[in-house]
């Protein structure tokens, strides 16, 4: 089972910026792909950028220009740098991994943190 700790939310001014992280830990082999979801009171919960293990990686059109997602594989950890901020951006950030381990292969999200942009 893998369990993920995710950090960096908060409270930020339009036009801001916040970094997010995601750090995975428990039993496994190898981590192929992480993402980041997020999810605005009263909407369903979005995809909204990913990269697999090899780096490669894919944005939702809202995001793309803004938002960069990258990974640290040595401490299986994936960030979320968010730039110029908008009020549509605020929602729960999760983050979601998939695995393989000796069992086979899963996935585990994160608790979920914050992120409101106001001014």
């Amino acid at each position: 089972q893998v369990q993920l700790v995710e950090s960096g939310g908060g409270l930020v001014q339009p036009g801001g910026s916040l970094r997010l992280s995601c750090a995975a830990s428990g039993f496994f082999s190898s981590i192929y792909r992480m993402g980041w979801y997020r999810q605005a009171p009263g909407k369903q919960r979005e995809l909204f950028a990913t990269i697999t293990s090899g780096g490669s990686t894919n944005y939702a059109d809202s995001v793309k220009g803004r938002f960069t997602i990258s990974r640290e594989n040595a401490k299986n950890t994936v960030f979320l740098q968010m730039n110029s901020l908008k009020p549509e951006d605020t929602a729960v950030y999760y983050c979601k991994v998939g695995y393989y381990s000796t069992s086979g292969s899963g996935t585990s999200w994160g608790q979920g943190t914050q992120v409101t942009v106001s001014s």
